[in-house]
């Protein structure tokens, strides 16, 4: 397996002396070099930071450095909104699923609690996630062949059956099944196997001093057409993130907000936003399910600091972290924070420019 990333990631936040980890997961580094390096804290202050390995932030808890990532697959529906986690996790993906789409949220330095509304999985999940060292999934189940496909897969599988009630599982009376079921991110990780560990970067940040490439353009924000969900990720510039807002029954945008346990609903918000130009295939376990194919060669865009790249994202085996590269052939930094991958179909985003009304810009076909 190549371009799987061992990175050091324990940060002792309340010892003031060097603390040296390795985890589990391959030899390799986002970039697609070798890395047998082991990373540590110094006490030094010009020292470069320990950071957590899915948003690029620096390491505030040792324990939550060390475990590994847990994924709960949250419904889209529109009676599901506000989900609960979505600001929370450190990686959303948005994968098209029979007529809508649906989100897997990837926790690691935060959790959430509850997180929800769950629903079941897809073939697809299992090739997306499989370079997340055999992370926590979560999910409400699914049928006999998909669930064999999870179980069989890098995915740990912690679902409402296989949990058998340690995981926090329940149906908020106060919405409808099947967008009623929740669980706990804090119960999950208590389930997670003997000598399990943190996931690997998936992406390269960018430093303070970095400067962004020549290939990025300012930009308004993108549209995006998924399965039936229509998206707007329109820049902020004043909290120097991007906003999520999608099209409702009247074909108007609206924010796209997320309940986070006991703090107050908030507009979906990301850091950088990825949109993978994917082909899509019928899953062989249910016919009726789409499968994107996320490991080969495509096109796409990151949308980071305000600008829009056009990227060339490559991928060897479902093991493998993503390389995303510019037209000059650079790898693509991210921001550090929260990052969205939208796995959309060919030719699914539009381009909205500075001072351009969005609504002048027509909606990508699909």
């Amino acid at each position: 397996m190549r371009n799987r990333t061992s990175l050091a990631l324990i940060a002792a936040a309340s010892v003031l002396a060097p603390v040296l980890a390795s985890c589990g997961g391959g030899g390799g580094t986002a970039d697609g070099s070798a890395d047998t390096s082991v990373a540590s804290v110094s006490t030094d202050p010009a020292a470069p930071a320990v950071v957590y390995p899915l948003t690029g932030l620096p390491v505030d808890d040792a324990a939550k450095a060390a475990r590994p990532a847990l994924v709960a697959k949250i419904d889209n529906h529109p009676n599901a909104r506000p989900q609960a986690g979505l600001n929370k996790a450190d990686i959303v993906i948005e994968e098209n699923v029979e007529g809508l789409t649906r989100f897997a949220a990837v926790f690691h330095s935060d959790g959430s609690d509850p997180v929800g509304p769950l629903r079941s999985g897809r073939t697809q999940d299992k090739i997306f996630l499989g370079s997340y060292n055999k992370p926590l999934f979560m999910w409400s189940g699914g049928n006999y062949r998909v669930t064999q496909v999870i179980n069989k897969s890098d995915l740990v599988n912690i679902g409402h059956s296989a949990s058998r009630g340690k995981a926090g599982y329940y149906r908020e009376k106060t919405r409808k099944i099947p967008h009623n079921l929740y669980a706990s991110t804090t119960k999950g990780w208590t389930l997670a196997p003997e000598g399990s560990g943190p996931p690997p970067a998936q992406f390269l940040y960018r430093g303070v001093s970095d400067a962004m490439p020549s290939t990025a353009v300012p930009v308004d924000g993108a549209k995006v057409s998924m399965y039936n969900v229509k998206v707007y990720w329109k820049w902020d510039a004043a909290s120097g993130q991007f906003l999520r807002y999608t099209e409702n029954v009247k074909r108007e945008l609206e924010p796209h907000m997320s309940a986070e346990g006991t703090t107050p609903v908030d507009q979906v918000n990301a850091k950088n936003v990825v949109v993978l130009y994917c082909t899509y295939k019928r899953s062989w376990a249910d016919r009726k399910s789409p499968e994107a194919q996320t490991t080969g060669k495509g096109d796409g865009f990151v949308l980071t600091n305000g600008t829009i790249i056009p990227i060339t994202w490559t991928r060897a085996e479902q093991t493998d972290v993503f390389t995303f590269t510019d037209s000059s052939g650079a790898v693509v930094r991210m921001t550090p924070g929260r990052t969205w991958i939208e796995l959309g179909f060919k030719k699914s985003l539009a381009q909205v420019d500075p001072g351009v009304d969005p609504k002048k810009v027509g909606w990508p076909a699909t």
